[in-house]
């Protein structure tokens, strides 16, 4: 089970990042700046504090706090990339620091004790938080990215009206294990 759930994790986080970097595809520079409202936030500011987070949550996984004294939460939604550019390279350099963890990731390191604001978890619970962590700030990315372009918008999933025509091409293979990701 425990390598299944491995496999599984792997896969998530991997689809969760490859919806973000389909959002960066379709916005532009200037785009990544747009919020709706002075409260909100824009596609920078949610990517800014994504990394902030996987920065210091993956960072010595095992053996620091996984909120780091280094780490300013505050200044991470301050909007302060001057490019796509810069704020995709802080974006690859975030996932990195997660796969170095979990593409390392061996059953037995499931059931360690991992802290974050001294408060412990199970390796296991601290992944599947996290997984559920960035899912909810990557839905808004997508959102925002929604926003911005409109009709313009290159649908990530099944698009609208198409639902009956994804299902057939599904349903007209056999019935096997996989994961919903394995054909994207």
């Amino acid at each position: 089970m425990n390598k299944n759930y491995i496999d599984s994790i792997q896969k998530q986080f991997n689809y969760y990042k490859s919806l973000g970097d389909k959002t960066f595809d379709q916005v532009s520079d200037t785009e990544i700046h747009w919020s709706l409202h002075k409260d909100s936030n824009s596609i920078a500011i949610i990517v800014k504090h994504i990394v902030g987070n996987m920065l210091s949550r993956w960072t010595y996984f095992y053996t620091e706090d996984g909120e780091k004294d280094w780490r300013h939460r505050d200044s991470e939604f301050e909007d302060s990339y001057t490019s796509k550019t810069e704020m995709t390279r802080a974006w690859e350099k975030g996932w990195a620091c997660l796969f170095l963890i979990i593409d390392n990731l061996k059953a037995k390191d499931l059931q360690r004790i991992i802290y974050i604001r001294n408060e412990g978890h199970t390796a296991l619970e601290a992944i599947n938080r996290q997984l559920c962590h960035y899912s909810y700030h990557i839905g808004q990315l997508v959102f925002v990215g929604k926003l911005i372009k409109g009709e313009q918008w290159k649908s990530l999933s099944i698009a609208k009206n198409k639902s009956s025509t994804y299902n057939k091409s599904k349903f007209e293979k056999d019935k096997h294990k996989g994961h919903f990701t394995d054909d994207l």
